[in-house]
């Protein structure tokens, strides 16, 4: 049976919402503990569903030329599924660790899904910020210190996809289908069992 579009969709929508990113980094652990507060983990992140950010590169020709250094700045959308950003719940503002979750497309195979945070690894190899959500768009929300993956696969995920994933040593969950089709929940089952 292969993922639906719907139930990627479904998982989309709710891991926008941050108590259910909450809920979501509870099933691997050792992203958890990177929630600056845990008495106030709502207001200790920000999600940014098909996150945008805004990429900045030196102009090699006007260095060349004049001695100095120039920026072009370019806007991309992320191949990441979800951008979850720490922040200071007291300061209000993002912190040096952000989480990039990629959700199992329908029809995608490993190295479509694998591709996507390695380009996700390249455009954030370099000077950048984020178009942030209204609500945040006041905070600094340059580069980050370091940048994690993690992988949201199915139960009708093909098993090459989370044999790739162990053998990559990349983290990874299992979501699990409930009726109605619109409710899902994630079991915890990740690449170190």
């Amino acid at each position: 049976m292969a993922v639906k579009q719907s139930q990627y969709e479904a998982l989309l929508a709710q891991y926008s919402e941050r108590s259910a990113a909450i809920t979501l980094l509870k099933q691997h652990r050792p992203y958890l503990s990177l929630i600056p507060s845990m008495r106030r983990p709502e207001k200790s992140l920000v999600t940014i569903p098909l996150p945008v950010a805004r990429l900045k590169t030196e102009d090699s020709q006007s260095h060349l030329q004049l001695h100095t250094s120039k920026k072009i700045t370019k806007t991309q959308i992320l191949p990441c599924d979800l951008a979850i950003l720490m922040c200071d719940p007291e300061w209000k503002v993002k912190l040096g660790v952000e989480i990039m979750v990629f959700i199992h497309r329908p029809d995608e195979d490993f190295s479509e899904l694998l591709l996507r945070w390695r380009h996700t690894q390249v455009y954030l190899d370099q000077d950048y910020e984020w178009l942030m959500p209204n609500d945040e768009s006041h905070m600094f929300s340059e580069m980050a210190e370091q940048v994690c993956p993690l992988f949201v696969i199915f139960p009708e995920t093909p098993e090459r996809i989370s044999r790739g994933l162990q053998g990559a040593n990349l983290p990874y969950i299992v979501a699990a289908h409930v009726l109605p089709e619109s409710d899902l929940y994630v079991t915890a089952v990740s690449s170190d069992s």
